[in-house]
């Protein structure tokens, strides 16, 4: 194709005649001109300010990111910080818990020790007063079987000295 053109060109050009394809006058300059305030318009009224967008939007999307690492960085430590004190809170817990357990047995294996002596005094008490009715009713049986071998022995007696 580029060719082609090359040799339209070239043959326009060796015709020597107006209103060829490259006709070199006052319209290729003016043109070159208007080309380049063009750039320059479109330069000063639509690259450069976006280009400032762009470049705006880059480094307020670079310092949110930034920004948003931070924040994960910081929200990643602080729980790992919630974990550790959790983990700590859990382990006193069960601390408070296990010595909780522990009064708890201490204080049941307390009162079941008093109530063992208690029962145990208990029953020494009774036993005491059982040996103490014992030995009441040994001494008023005492009594009663000297009075009755008393009579018995006066009565033999009694009877012998009559007989």
């Amino acid at each position: 194709m580029m060719h082609w053109t090359i040799l339209l060109a070239a043959e326009a050009a060796a015709e020597g005649g107006k209103g060829g394809l490259f006709d070199i006058d006052a319209t290729l300059p003016l043109m070159a001109v208007q080309f380049l305030i063009l750039v320059a318009v479109l330069n000063a009224l639509f690259y450069k300010p976006l280009g400032k967008v762009l470049d705006d939007r880059e480094n307020f999307i670079r310092t949110n990111q930034a920004e948003a690492r931070e924040r994960l960085s910081k929200a990643e430590n602080l729980a790992k910080q919630y974990e550790q004190e959790l983990a700590s809170t859990r382990r006193q817990a069960q601390a408070v818990i296990a010595e909780a357990e522990a009064d708890a047995e201490k204080i049941a294996a307390q009162k079941m020790a008093e109530a063992q002596q208690e029962a145990q005094a208990q029953r020494e008490q009774a036993q005491a007063e059982l040996d103490r009715q014992k030995q009441e009713a040994m001494q008023s049986l005492e009594q009663q079987v000297d009075a009755l071998s008393r009579q018995i022995l006066e009565k033999l007696l009694g009877t012998q000295s009559v007989g």
